[in-house]
């Protein structure tokens, strides 16, 4: 499998535990750079209600298998959770 970036997030952020749980709890604002041979690809988007952003984690830990959540003291397994460490750290945002 091959991931192509077609872009870069810049956001305000700087470490891991600086970003909010929920992103929609937060008034901070990120910026997506879409790379020039992309662009075309952004054609008609401002008639999208919604994007889906799928963005990878690039801070996250590739060997973790289970963690807590912020929601109570349990273990679980990051396929169960949010966790953005986890085998391949691909993330999502509807925005």
């Amino acid at each position: 499998m091959e991931l192509v970036p077609v872009g870069v997030i810049h956001s305000p952020y700087r470490v891991p535990g600086e970003a909010p749980h929920q992103g929609r709890f937060s008034d901070r604002t990120s910026e997506l750079e879409i790379y020039p041979q992309f662009m075309e690809g952004l054609k008609d988007v401002e008639h999208a209600t919604h994007l889906i952003v799928l963005y990878w984690c690039h801070l996250a830990r590739r060997d973790t298998l289970q963690t807590r959540t912020p929601f109570g003291p349990e273990i679980r397994g990051v396929f169960a959770c949010r966790s953005p460490s986890r085998p391949n750290p691909i993330a999502f945002c509807v925005a």
